[in-house]
């Protein structure tokens, strides 16, 4: 029955640039207590770029919601604990993460439950894999999230809008809120933006010291204490310098 899950090369979403690319960083959530099923939605969603983490039952399933704030909801119906439309409806008194049923029930007045609760899309099993990275992209494009709001980096959220950081960690998630100064949380942000580039010391100076007299070395005090705050909450391995150009915040090694 699941063979229709096979990985396709050919519809792969490789080389996106821009808005894709900030899609493509969103955090999901698959909750799906078969774990075959579970980890061909997790393995394909990965192998398009995506970020995921995955839940057995319903009550892990909220647990997670509230500890990670992933972007996107994958859920499906039967799960133990707490069904499908039980979580749906308690995310749904939360906030407004989107999410997408998956259920083995093809049914319209299960479909008009699920958008009558507040789900953004849905999809009847079997499935085929493809099908559903481009709904999760298409759901994701439609609500603004992945990356909006929320910038993530490893183990790294960067929340823009309450102006908190924080690294998550372990095989049971745990969230540790990291204390930055104001001009800490500014470097952050900036640099989490783009990860994967080299920032000079002057380009940093002006976007988040902008207006003052400080000089460019004042930027590595900066960022030798952020380094080390991120250490001690257990993100190692970031905030890296790039010889003859300045910083960059993931490591390429």
């Amino acid at each position: 029955m699941w063979r229709r899950m096979a990985f396709d090369g050919a519809n792969g979403l490789s080389g996106v640039s821009g808005r894709e690319a900030e899609l493509t960083n969103a955090l999901i959530l698959v909750a799906e207590d078969e774990p075959e099923i579970a980890e061909v939605i997790a393995a394909y969603l990965e192998r398009e770029g995506f970020r995921t983490v995955r839940a057995a039952d319903g009550r892990t399933a909220l647990d997670l919601h509230l500890a990670l704030k992933p972007d996107l909801v994958m859920l499906d119906v039967q799960m133990p604990r707490v069904n499908g439309w039980e979580v749906l409806a308690e995310l749904r008194r939360r906030g407004d993460t989107p999410v997408i049923m998956l259920t083995a029930l093809d049914q319209d007045i299960d479909k008009l439950q699920a958008l009558r609760i507040g789900a953004d899309d849905y999809v009847v099993k079997p499935f085929n894999a493809v099908e559903v990275a481009a709904r999760a992209r298409a759901v994701l494009r439609r609500a603004g999230g992945g990356g909006g709001t929320m910038l993530r980096v490893g183990p790294i959220e960067v929340d823009l809008d309450s102006h908190l950081a924080s690294v998550i960690t372990g095989d049971e998630p745990e969230r540790h809120a990291l204390p930055l100064t104001l001009t800490e949380f500014r470097i952050l942000a900036h640099m989490a933006r783009a990860p994967k580039r080299a920032f000079s010391r002057g380009e940093l100076l002006d976007a988040c010291l902008p207006g003052g007299e400080a000089l460019e070395r004042t930027v590595d005090t900066h960022l030798s204490k952020l380094r080390r705050k991120l250490e001690d909450a257990g993100a190692t391995g970031f905030v890296n310098n790039v010889r003859g150009v300045g910083f960059r915040l993931a490591d390429l090694g």
